[in-house]
């Protein structure tokens, strides 16, 4: 759905994609087991969303924005709560009643991260970073969901991302912060 383009693209249509999700399992009946299918891909698709940052979007950030390294830190660490709240949906059945309060936190989290890349993140990186830097990242994200075993779904219950547990890609070559093609 709406993929291509530079990493901004790639990222904003993934969160357009998580926000139907969420959309989805709220026409769903609190209890009904076809929830556990869609909150796995759910989840799936949020860790798959924070590697993708982590490998892509943040080094790009730390490179070209200012006070980049504080900002990255900041949104990983900001990660806890969402994580944790992954966790918890892993091991709740929907019958349960925490359930549909956790997926609406989740929800609520997620709509906080969504808003907070679309008007702030988002801007100073475009801003900052040459174009055919952001898209050579965009080429990249589309290629590494090419590549076996990058599936979001499915993943061993409990596998979840931390501060800097994604894996550093380098960025590419040439593109000083002032260079802007």
């Amino acid at each position: 759905m709406g993929h291509g383009g530079d990493v901004i693209d790639e990222l904003s249509a993934d969160l357009r994609e998580i926000e139907d999700l969420f959309t989805r399992i709220g026409g769903i009946a609190p209890g009904d087991e076809r929830l556990r299918g869609l909150v796995d891909r759910l989840t799936g698709e949020l860790v798959r969303y924070a590697v993708t940052e982590e490998e892509y979007l943040f080094p790009a950030v730390r490179r070209f924005v200012d006070d980049g390294d504080d900002m990255a830190d900041q949104e990983l660490a900001d990660r806890a709560e969402t994580d944790r709240l992954i966790r918890e949906l892993e091991s709740c059945p929907p019958a349960d009643a925490r359930f549909t309060a956790l997926v609406a936190s989740l929800g609520a989290a997620t709509e906080r991260l969504a808003s907070e890349r679309a008007g702030r993140l988002f801007p100073l990186l475009s801003e900052s970073c040459p174009p055919r830097i952001l898209a050579e990242l965009g080429e990249r994200v589309r290629a590494s969901r090419e590549r076996p075993g990058q599936s979001p779904a499915p993943r061993p219950a409990g596998v979840l991302l931390g501060a800097g547990a994604g894996a550093v890609v380098p960025l590419p070559e040439g593109g000083e912060p002032d260079d802007r093609d």
